[in-house]
């Protein structure tokens, strides 16, 4: 439902927010509505179909004409009347619906800009590929994605996540805006052009609030210099913000540029579909055969091992130890990478190895206190452990280093703020595009149960197990990781009555 907004009469419908306001005031209307009125609004005039209309309310779920009638007459009866005795919505006699009135389309809402933080802030955008080979995008990813790694471990800065800056790739926006989006004074904008076992790399920082170039620099070096290259800009950068500090422990560098190519293109597959996760695991185990001592493709096979609870129904035995070995391994060969600390502290948690959990996560934190997912992560277990107030306090911050996220952050705070008994706003988080139709509807199924909307929990529920066919309650309370049995005892009374199977 992202998109524009519309306005007709005294109204204005922001699908993307799940708003309809009345004179600036909000329309309380149920999801089901929403949808409805969104489909309508969306193409004034138009005849839509009574089944095109059921699919955009009840997306994949066989249901009684009945209830299309009900929420129609629901929504007539919320918007009132267009004059004297007319209808916004009119019926076409065994064939739908028509939205009757005038539409104004105006657009998407525009964010509101995040306050600055106490310490210098930085997003680095992604560097643009000037060589003519489509190829080397991934090649100039991942050098963004170092710089970010690397600017990230200094204490001193504030550093937005990857996920959230590539969210500009390939958009021509002005720097303030964007600044704006993420709260951040200061951009890093680059190029990079790799050729004939050279790279040439163009970088620059500049202060959004100002417009002022802060420093700016070209590299031309042999494609074996490429992470002393990443070494001298992060410091470049540092020392124009912050001074000459001294530098964090060094990370762990490949030894073979074909491994480093692998790792790239499969840290974006790890969190997508089984056939994508298959596609990295090929990738991951070919880079540790290339370069076995190079960490990051252990730490991101851990997890590959590991998120066959999400593609798979749930670890194998077998897979949880591999996984765990993994991210061991990782840890083994870099100690100062907080990546690989925190995935070994969430694997640690689901064996119930809580001090030795929380004592990687804390260490993850200490060398790298601006990586989004471990406070994400950290999150999860606090709000199991039952320390609801400070696992909501991490997600935010896990949001506030990551504005646009992947969608398993919005999950992590559907399911706080239901074990926070927030359950309305549980409803409209797990809601959103970006997670609606994941594994989180079993948090959304309960959410509604607990406000006793019955119907729609149900229709969830049932949804939710489409795609978890195995699930069952008594599984997922004895897998994961609880240490508070109220907290355990308040999800499966939502499971409960969601009617998920026992």
């Amino acid at each position: 439902m992202q998109g524009s907004r519309f306005a007709f009469g005294p109204f204005v419908l922001d699908p993307g927010a799940g708003t309809l306001l009345r004179n600036d005031v909000p329309v309380a209307v149920g999801y089901r509505g929403l949808s409805l009125l969104a489909a309508l609004v969306g193409r004034p005039g138009e005849i839509l179909g009574k089944a095109e209309l059921m699919d955009a309310a009840w997306p994949g779920t066989a249901v009684e004409e009945g209830n299309l009638t009900v929420q129609i007459a629901q929504l007539r009866k919320l918007l009132g009347p267009v004059g004297e005795n007319g209808e916004w919505i009119s019926t076409v006699p065994r064939v739908g619906y028509r939205f009757t009135g005038a539409v104004e389309q105006l657009g998407e809402a525009k964010r509101k800009s995040l306050p600055l933080p106490d310490k210098p802030s930085i997003a680095v955008l992604p560097f643009v590929n000037f060589s003519n080979d489509p190829e080397q995008d991934s090649f100039v990813d991942g050098l963004t994605e170092d710089l970010i790694t690397d600017l990230s471990r200094i204490s001193g800065l504030f550093v937005i996540a990857r996920n959230s800056t590539f969210a500009y790739k390939g958009k021509a926006m002005d720097v303030r805006e964007i600044a704006g989006d993420l709260g951040v004074r200061y951009l890093l904008e680059g190029s990079a052009r790799r050729a004939a076992g050279r790279v040439r790399i163009n970088a620059q920082l500049v202060d959004a609030v100002s417009g002022d170039h802060l420093w700016a620099e070209r590299f031309d070096r042999g494609l074996d210099d490429i992470f002393a290259v990443q070494d001298e800009v992060t410091a470049k950068i540092v020392e124009a913000l912050l001074g000459r500090l001294r530098a964090p422990p060094p990370r762990n560098r490949p030894s073979n540029l074909e491994a480093y190519d692998l790792c790239v293109r499969a840290r974006k597959l790890i969190d997508d579909s089984p056939q994508m996760a298959q596609e990295a695991h090929l990738m991951l185990t070919r880079a540790v055969s290339l370069d076995p001592d190079y960490a990051e493709p252990y730490r991101w096979l851990a997890m590959n091992h590991w998120m066959g609870r999400v593609h798979w129904g749930g670890p194998t035995e077998a897979a949880r130890g591999a996984a765990l070995e993994l991210a061991r391994k990782a840890v083994a060969i870099d100690p100062n990478d907080a990546g690989c600390r925190w995935i070994l502290a969430y694997l640690l948690a689901y064996e119930r190895s809580f001090t030795e959990a929380d004592a990687e996560f804390a260490k993850a934190i200490e060398l790298d206190p601006n990586e989004a997912d471990t406070w994400a992560a950290l999150s999860d277990i606090a709000v199991l452990a039952g320390r609801v107030e400070e696992g909501l306090e991490h997600i935010g911050k896990a949001f506030r280093l990551n504005p646009f996220p992947a969608s398993w952050y919005y999950l992590t705070l559907g399911q706080a703020q239901y074990a926070a008994r927030d359950y309305q706003a549980a409803i409209e988080t797990l809601r959103r595009d970006e997670t609606y139709r994941t594994s989180s509807r079993r948090f959304l199924a309960a959410s509604l149960a607990q406000l006793g909307r019955l119907d729609e929990a149900r229709a969830e529920a049932e949804l939710f197990l489409v795609g978890n066919p195995h699930f069952t309650t008594h599984h997922w309370a004895t897998t994961e990781p609880f240490r508070d049995a109220a907290t355990l005892e308040h999800f499966v009374d939502g499971f409960r009555k969601a009617g998920l199977p026992e």
